[in-house]
Formats: structure tokens, C-alpha cells, sequence
């Protein structure tokens, strides 16, 4: 769903809306909420602040997995957010076009992350 034009940090792209599946790492979830709360994320240009917003509406759905929807600005789906921060974290993610945001039924994943700090 095209929304606008904006420039990604390497490619242009449509602003797109899509609904990610993923299996987490469970051993790196530490250091995720580390990057996650400390800054680093948030500050990265030009998507940390919706890479923070959506791990805040993500939701475990089954053990190890996750689903949640984001915005994205590359003309390849989340590909600058894979790079800086996804690839690190997550595998099997399974990215699909939506028309807006979704609230997915399950535990917080944030809830989730703040409990093994």
C-alpha cells in the first residue's frame, strides 16, 4: 500500500505498512531490551523511533514467536531495519502488506523483555 514518498537511508521507497511474524532469539533478548531502552535504537535514523513503537505493540503469539506491524520507508521490506537491528535478533520473518497498523492478540513482548532485565 503505497502511503507517501520518502527517502530511505539507501534506497527510495513508498511508505508501506506490513504485518511481521518472527521467532526470536531467546538468548539475545537481554541485550535487545538493552538497545531497545538505552537509546540506541530509538536515535537510529531514519526508523528507530518506529522500531521502538513497534516492539511496544509486539505480542508473543506462540512460544519463541512474535508478530507485530510496522511502518516501513525502503523499497525492499524492512530492509535497513534488518540490517541495523532485526537480522540480529530475530529469524523466519514472514513480512506481509497491510493496510494499517494491527493490535495482535497475545503476551506483551515488551512486558516480556522488561521482566528479564
Amino acid at each position: 500500500m503505497t502511503r507517501s514518498r520518502f527517502n530511505c537511508p539507501s534506497h527510495e521507497g513508498n511508505i508501506v505498512i506490513y504485518s511481521i511474524k518472527s521467532k526470536f532469539f531467546a538468548e539475545k533478548m537481554k541485550e535487545f531490551f538493552k538497545v531497545l531502552t538505552d537509546g540506541t535504537i530509538e536515535n537510529q535514523k531514519p526508523d528507530g523511533a518506529e522500531i521502538l513503537s513497534s516492539m511496544k505493540r509486539a505480542k508473543i503469539t506462540e512460544p519463541g514467536v512474535i508478530q507485530w506491524s510496522e511502518m516501513c520507508f525502503c523499497s525492499s521490506p524492512l530492509k535497513h531495519e534488518r540490517q541495523t537491528v532485526y537480522d540480529k535478533f530475530f529469524s523466519d520473518m514472514e513480512i506481509k502488506v497491510i493496510d494499517d497498523y494491527v493490535e495482535f492478540d497475545g503476551e506483551s513482548f515488551f512486558d516480556y523483555l522488561k521482566k528479564l532485565d
